[in-house]
C-alpha cells in the first residue's frame, strides 16, 4: 500500500455558483490533502442524476475535491482536510460556512428542506449555549 497516498498542497478550482463559491469567495484556492481514495469519475454521470453537485476539481480538472448535495440545507464534503488550515482566530473557510449556516438553520430562516419538511432547531437561541455563569447561579 506504500506510495499511494496523496499528500500536501494541492490547489483547487471553485465552480461559481456552488455553496463552496459563497465560502471561500475565490476561484482557486490552496487545501492540504492526506488520503489515499479518489471519486471514481466513471461513476459521476449517475451521483449528478442523484443529485450530487461537484463544486470543487483539482486544478487541472481531473479530480473532484469538493462535493454538495444543494437540496439539503448543509451538504458540503471536501476531499483534502480543511482543519489542516484552521486555526482558533482564523477557521478554514468551510468551517466558517458550516456554522453560518447551523446558526441560520437553529433561527429558523433556513429550516425549511427542498422536500417540503422542516426540522426543528437544534438550539433555541445562540445564547443558550452561552457557558458564562449567570449571577443567579452564584
Amino acid at each position: 500500500m506504500g506510495g499511494t497516498m496523496r499528500l500536501g498542497g494541492y490547489d483547487c478550482r471553485i465552480v461559481d455558483g456552488t455553496r463552496a463559491a459563497k465560502c471561500y469567495g475565490t476561484e482557486i484556492v490552496r487545501e492540504r490533502h492526506r488520503h489515499r481514495y479518489e471519486v471514481n469519475n466513471a461513476l459521476l454521470p449517475q451521483l449528478e442524476q442523484a443529485g450530487l453537485l461537484v463544486s470543487g476539481w483539482l486544478a487541472d480538472g481531473q479530480l473532484v475535491e469538493i462535493v454538495e448535495l444543494p437540496a439539503h440545507p448543509w451538504m458540503v464534503a471536501a476531499q483534502f482536510h480543511p482543519e489542516f488550515t484552521s486555526r482558533p482566530n482564523r477557521p478554514n473557510a468551510l468551517f466558517r460556512g458550516f456554522v453560518g449556516a447551523a446558526l441560520e438553520h437553529a433561527s429558523g430562516s433556513g429550516s425549511q428542506h427542498s422536500n417540503g419538511h422542516s426540522t426543528p432547531a437544534a438550539v433555541e437561541s445562540p445564547s443558550a449555549m452561552d457557558p458564562t455563569p449567570t449571577a443567579a447561579a452564584n
